[in-house]
């Protein structure tokens, strides 16, 4: 049997959202807990909305005798829930270049990535050349800098090489093939690593012809991140802005678009051919 990979930030998920049901089950508002436990405002609001980093055993318990959670096994289910939740994943070793890893967390976690790029080569797909030329486009200037959030991209695509490895499925913009970056060479290889999909079951790759016309995602790129045990997030960065859906009608609407969209981009293996076609063209 595989190893589980540790999930602490879909773990810290559920247990924000197990301790509002705790809460709504008890009939009481968030304002009269806050009193209760004589927290800063806010506080519980942070919690019940996954607006933290590690669960505090302490907060967790005083909230268990609040809620009148008496249960031995149902407490200490809590307890371990919010034990693992407080593991600290690999990512959080890139605190000093990226504040917020959440995306991370969640990708790193997930069974499933639906992703549709409108302008880049997803980030799980991307070559080192590739990626430093996407973090120097984004304006950052310092070397070291740079090197570490390439290092922290090549450190996220491990989880397609993993035991139980991650299934992605991405539909490429024909556009973001098009766009040119460092040498021809470069250009080759990562049109080569698109190629070399083609061998990983779990990973699919289509490319979404400009000549297909207008679709229902061409407002921009957006993931799926889809778990275990656990509801999927939709992820969305306009304008540089993370911001995750994960409501059910958010969640069913972008699997829609999802779906025309792996209807209207080639196949699989035609996309393995546009690819060839386009290092061919490269002189």
């Amino acid at each position: 049997m595989t190893e589980q990979r540790p999930r602490p930030t879909v773990r810290r998920r559920r247990l924000s959202r197990e301790l509002r049901a705790l809460r709504e089950a008890a009939g009481f508002t968030a304002e009269h807990v806050t009193r209760e436990l004589e927290w800063s405002k806010g506080k519980l609001s942070r919690i019940e909305n996954n607006d933290w980093r590690r669960p505090s055993i302490q907060d967790i318990k005083a909230l268990l005798e609040v809620y009148e959670v008496t249960d031995p096994e149902r407490r200490e289910a809590m307890l371990q829930l919010t034990r693992d939740s407080r593991q600290r994943g690999w990512w959080t070793g890139y605190q000093d270049v990226f504040q917020n890893l959440g995306y991370t967390g969640f990708e790193q976690e997930a069974s499933r990535v639906l992703t549709y790029e409108q302008s880049a080569i997803p980030g799980l797909l991307q070559t080192p050349a590739y990626a430093e030329a996407i973090v120097r486009a984004s304006l950052v200037q310092d070397p070291a800098e740079v090197a570490r959030r390439v290092e922290l991209r090549m450190e996220r695509q491990r989880i397609l090489e993993h035991a139980d490895p991650l299934h992605l499925w991405a539909v490429i913009d024909e556009a973001a093939l098009s766009r040119p970056f460092g040498s021809l060479d470069d250009q080759r290889e990562q049109l080569q690593r698109l190629i070399d999909t083609k061998d990983l079951e779990h990973v699919t790759v289509q490319v979404l012809l400009t000549t297909a016309g207008l679709h229902p995602a061409m407002s921009g790129s957006f993931v799926i991140l889809e778990f275990p045990e656990d509801p999927s997030v939709v992820y969305l960065s306009p304008g540089g802005h993370e911001l995750y859906l994960e409501t059910p009608e958010d969640i069913d609407r972008h699997a829609l678009v999802f779906r025309h969209l792996n209807a209207m981009a080639l196949s699989p293996a035609d996309s393995t051919e546009c690819f060839a076609a386009k290092i061919r063209e490269l002189k």
